[in-house]
């Protein structure tokens, strides 16, 4: 936490670059007003660096409009009915935004937007007060109606008006209120948390674009745990994931196994480790925190209790892809991320297979391919599921996966894994065979390709000779 002081000479260095300073000299010169505000003069603050130029104004859409078109280079509207304008100034990008107050009204999933005339009246229309603080240009005052810089000495998120009156606003800064708890570190207050859990249901307002969003910002940070966690305790997950509070099974005094919800957590943390140390995927990489978060949704169907205080859950790996994918479908994820996912979680208990014996070179090619694309997070996800206490235990999975990466690298590096295919094509196929295109091709392709997995690359000669021997017996 940087001194007020350190803060402003931040603050003032970011006023000092071209395009703050252009933008601030003409709003002055038009007679408006013009103040730096939110993520910007927060993280000046907490000496984190900032992409954002985010500013906000007593001129209205049209007005912004004409006084940063003499001055930049593109200018485009992003939003005009919410009053923000966006221009490139000096090879940056700011966003302006004129004062206003949002709200939703008659259960509807859009706010309602009224301009405003008063910064101070649009610093408390905010989500919380770190982020209700703005820095007047060229002045270089800071304004701060809600003691927010007292907030960010504290550590501390809270709203700056009842919670009730800015979740009410807008109920999806109930979700940035998790977000925030682990983007920044901070407790949230304890009336914010009683009005999120008393207005979960509100939640249901907000457009599944914007739940998305949201939910995968705070995935995106370095520690989501609080977030999740406020978002469970709270009830809006059980709206939003519900597959996540599920996880929370009830353990009877007879059968044990591990806390399924605590585990899928942990996991996520370890995931964003390995992600992090490993550093073949670009972090944060949305596909990998996913598929660890929800590695696991598939055991609250598929619990069992079994004789001797066992509790099995069969086949929830098969189970949980479906589940996800089908969560993640409702959520509007892609279609490249929903497949990954389920592919992640579908697989991910395939190697466990691998420390009960000494798998087969064709085993492992398996493996790989089947993976495919997903590998590297495959080998991440599989890492991170182990979260045994048994040291020993834990240490004999994390030598056997450092076994199965050597191998897979080994086989790539002699057979070029990562395109495996038959010796011949479909095309040779169908000459060979002298079939047309159809089932058999694929019949045949399918044939060699399991023969290259089983024996590695055996050649154009002896793959002929097999596929005709293979066609030969089949008809």
């Amino acid at each position: 936490m940087q001194s007020v002081a350190a803060a402003l000479a931040r603050l003032g260095d970011l006023a000092a670059t071209a395009a703050v300073s252009r933008l601030a000299v003409a709003f002055e010169t038009a007679g408006h007003e013009l103040a730096l505000v939110g993520g910007p003069v927060r993280d000046a603050f907490l000496d984190r660096g900032t992409n954002d130029l985010d500013f906000t104004t007593d001129a209205s859409p049209d007005q912004i409009l004409a006084i940063v078109t003499p001055i930049s280079e593109a200018q485009w509207d992003i939003g005009r009915q919410f009053g923000t304008i966006a221009a490139k100034i000096a090879g940056e990008t700011v966003e302006i935004t004129t004062y206003r107050t949002d709200s939703y009204v008659d259960g509807t999933r859009k706010p309602e937007v009224v301009f405003g005339t008063s910064l101070d009246e649009d610093l408390l229309r905010r989500d919380f007060t770190v982020n209700s603080i703005a820095l007047r240009l060229p002045q270089m005052t800071l304004v701060d109606p809600a003691g927010g810089i007292e907030d960010l000495l504290d550590g501390r998120l809270r709203t700056p008006a009842t919670p009730e009156q800015s979740f009410g606003d807008d109920p999806l800064r109930m979700m940035r209120a998790a977000r925030f708890s682990s983007q920044l570190g901070f407790q949230l207050d304890d009336a914010a948390f009683s009005a999120m859990k008393a207005g979960a249901d509100s939640i249901r307002r907000i457009s599944i674009e914007r739940v998305n969003d949201e939910l995968s910002k705070l995935l995106k940070t370095d520690a989501p745990r609080a977030g999740l966690e406020l978002l469970v305790d709270s009830g809006i997950a059980a709206i939003v994931l519900p597959e996540l509070p599920a996880l929370r099974l009830e353990i009877d005094e007879h059968h044990h196994h591990k806390d399924v919800y605590q585990h899928s957590l942990t996991v996520l943390e370890q995931a964003i480790g390995y992600e992090k140390s490993r550093g073949k995927l670009q972090s944060p990489d949305l596909v990998l925190r996913l598929a660890a978060l929800l590695h696991d949704i598939g055991k609250p169907a598929t619990r069992r209790l079994e004789a001797g205080g066992v509790v099995s859950f069969h086949h929830h790996d098969l189970v949980g892809s479906k589940l996800a994918k089908k969560r993640l479908r409702e959520l509007r994820y892609d279609n490249d991320t929903i497949a990954a996912v389920g592919k992640l979680i579908e697989l991910h208990l395939r190697f466990f297979g691998y420390t009960e014996g000494a798998w087969s070179d064709s085993a492992v090619r398996r493996y790989a391919r089947d993976a495919g694309d997903q590998l590297e997070r495959l080998h991440i996800l599989t890492r991170a599921d182990v979260t045994t206490r048994n040291r020993r235990k834990a240490d004999r999975l994390g030598f056997a996966y450092d076994d199965i990466e050597e191998r897979i690298a080994q086989l790539a590096e002699e057979e070029e894994l990562n395109a495996v295919r038959p010796d011949l094509d479909g095309e040779q196929i169908m000459s060979l065979l002298g079939i047309r295109p159809g089932r058999d091709v694929g019949e045949a392709y399918r044939f060699l390709l399991e023969l290259r997995l089983d024996e590695g690359p055996i050649g154009e000669e002896r793959a002929t000779e097999r596929l005709l021997a293979w066609w030969a017996a089949r008809n």
